[in-house]
């Protein structure tokens, strides 16, 4: 197996061999949490184009082109694939450019921000309409398995390796209890094609007012709710209850007309749908950011990590029945909680900032990032800009 510089050596002649031998120059551009990494062809015959080296070891780009081919079938705005060798792990992908979605939002005044919000729900509904199978590939389930497998990433990563407390029997019986309502939850939903990453940093606008959408590989078969709540419960941008349930409710109407939903899926139903879904997410989250610092050296999610927590103690607020993983969350997690964040450069407002720690019932907003910086979302909740 090459070594990564290998492999990157090697997609560059692989490229140069795609391109008629020409050898166009290229520069590194910001990846993503996978270890995907990514580079601008800035000259001819290159120019617009991305190549991209996957390791095979740890990427299923054959997915990526499975998926991608899917969505673009169904009229959603998708990287074109210029070439692909998926034994090395090597693409040759359309540029969509710098530009992501979370950029606009934070610039963006009140007209311009709901335009954006509709559009990303309009691409959403047309994902959701894409067939589960589709020249010979089968969107995989979203098994029970596999939910319980990244919500014990929270208990893993998040908690004993970050906060280094150790879980006790007790404690693990309570975190199955509030697990198992979150899958059944989620299992009972209607099922759809799950991007299962559908967020500000994953869509970007192009030049010609389309919304393009990348970071779809790990497409699933699953439940309805999700996607909306990655989408309206950002982990990089978040929003007032108010105007997020409207958005919401604007999604579920959508769907209901687009037979994505019955008139059974009424608002109530649907918004703890919603809800429930977004726990999951923030939890199986929680463990993925501590994971990317602890083990691959990535703190740029450290500084969301207060957002997200907001997230859990704004949803368990919310549901009688959280009640109890509410109040372990802050008694069990909140005295090692802001002392840890802090000590990671994560200002969390005295603990106010994430909901959890010694001023629990304070009101402020999410924290403000101290160090490490996020890259660009704004961490404060956004009202109606």
């Amino acid at each position: 197996m090459p070594t990564e510089e290998g492999g990157v050596d090697d997609l560059r002649r692989w490229c140069a061999a795609q391109l008629g031998g020409a050898s166009p120059k290229w520069q590194e551009v910001g990846g993503d949490a996978s270890s995907r990494r990514y580079f601008r062809l800035l000259t001819p015959p290159a120019s617009g184009l991305l190549a991209v080296y996957a390791p095979p070891e740890h990427e299923d780009s054959a997915a990526f082109v499975a998926v991608q081919q899917r969505l673009a079938a169904g009229g959603i705005t998708v990287p074109a694939l210029h070439a692909i060798d998926i034994k090395q792990g090597y693409l040759l992908l359309e540029d969509f450019g710098d530009t992501l979605l979370l950029a606009r939002l934070e610039g963006g005044d009140t007209a311009v921000v709901e335009a954006l919000y509709q559009q990303a729900l309009q691409t959403l509904l047309q994902i959701q309409q894409c067939p589960r199978e589709a020249a010979g590939y089968r969107l995989p389930h979203y098994s029970r398995q596999l939910l319980e497998e990244e919500l014990g990433l929270f208990g893993r990563w998040f908690v004993s390796e970050l906060l280094e407390l150790e879980l006790r029997a007790r404690d693990e019986r309570l975190l199955r209890g509030v697990f198992e309502l979150l899958i059944e939850n989620m299992l009972a939903q209607p099922t759809v094609c799950v991007h299962r990453d559908y967020h500000a940093r994953n869509l970007m606008p192009t030049e010609d007012g389309r919304l393009g959408v990348i970071d779809f590989q790990d497409a699933v078969w699953g439940p309805v709710a999700y996607d909306v709540a990655s989408l309206l419960k950002d982990c990089y941008i978040a929003w007032e209850r108010v105007l997020v349930e409207r958005w919401v409710e604007d999604y579920r109407s959508q769907a209901v007309a687009a037979g994505i939903l019955s008139d059974e899926d009424d608002s109530e139903r649907f918004l703890r749908d919603f809800d429930l879904s977004g726990l999951q997410r923030h939890l199986k989250v929680l463990g993925i950011f501590a994971r990317l610092w602890l083990r691959d050296g990535k703190a740029r999610y450290l500084g969301d990590l207060p957002r997200v927590l907001r997230y859990v103690h704004n949803c368990c607020e919310h549901y009688p029945e959280l009640e109890p993983f509410h109040n372990w969350f802050a008694e069990r997690l909140g005295t090692q909680l802001v002392p840890r964040l802090q000590a990671l450069g994560v200002a969390t407002v005295d603990g106010a900032g994430c909901g959890y720690g010694p001023t629990r019932a304070a009101t402020t907003t999410t924290g403000e990032v101290a160090s490490p910086p996020p890259t660009s979302a704004n961490s404060r909740t956004r009202g109606s800009t």
